[in-house]
């Protein structure tokens, strides 16, 4: 099981730690994110991977739990990362919180892709995600506003 998860995080982790989004430290880079889900109908059809897989396990074995735990702080450090550069460079408003955001980004891909995976329409999953970015996009100063 654990060789399980760790073949679904090295493709969900690698594909957020590619260049396309350049450590996601600009608000156009979320926004490119949430784009390139909604336009690709991936989860629309098959929902997110590694989501499902840990939906799935965490229910029957419980001995993987901390492999999950890592995998999701991992992806969630990635966001974290990007959002406490932006911070750093003035590009974030100090009262943003990194890790909130964060965890807020995944959630709103994870529910809006069982939604739109359950519905066969990618409206929930663009809901989630846009409104997500536009939240962000509320921190964001002069600097990084597009």
């Amino acid at each position: 099981m654990r060789a399980v998860i760790d073949w679904q995080a090295e493709s969900v982790l690698g594909f957020h730690r590619s260049e396309r989004f350049a450590g996601f430290d600009t608000i156009e880079a979320y926004q490119e994110w949430a784009d390139f889900f909604v336009v690709s109908g991936r989860p629309f059809e098959n929902g997110c991977s590694l989501g499902s897989l840990a939906s799935e396990i965490v229910k029957t074995d419980l001995d993987v739990r901390d492999d999950l735990t890592r995998v999701f702080t991992e992806w969630r450090d990635i966001f974290r990362a990007g959002l406490e550069r932006m911070q750093y460079d003035g590009r974030l408003d100090a009262s943003a919180d990194p890790a909130r955001l964060a965890h807020m980004l995944i959630a709103a891909y994870q529910g809006g892709s069982l939604l739109a995976q359950i519905a066969r329409d990618v409206a929930p999953l663009r809901d989630a995600l846009y409104a997500a970015v536009e939240r962000l996009r509320a921190y964001t100063t002069s600097d990084d506003v597009v």
